[in-house]
């Protein structure tokens, strides 16, 4: 699959994960991200996409410590939050 299709793919599967929670915070960092991220982060994004919402939004909030494959600078991204959308 072409990288442009493959983005496409990871941007449905990141902004539809079943709660609206999840799909911001999960949508978002893709839709922040995305851009320069080399396959080795792709590969990594759609890995991680298979697992629980509820682990990941635990992950990024420090709740439970992150499993060691995940450990790195995209995870550090994830963790930020910065780039979730909050109403006013």
């Amino acid at each position: 699959m072409d990288r442009e299709n493959r983005l496409k793919r990871l941007r449905f599967r990141a902004w539809h994960r079943g709660t609206k929670e999840a799909d911001l915070m999960i949508g978002g960092f893709f839709d922040a991200h995305h851009l320069a991220w080399d396959d080795v982060e792709i590969d990594w994004f759609e890995t991680f996409l298979e697992e629980q919402d509820v682990d990941i939004m635990a992950w990024a909030m420090g709740v439970q410590p992150v499993p060691r494959k995940y450990q790195g600078p995209m995870m550090d991204s994830l963790k930020t939050l910065t780039y979730v959308p909050i109403a006013k």
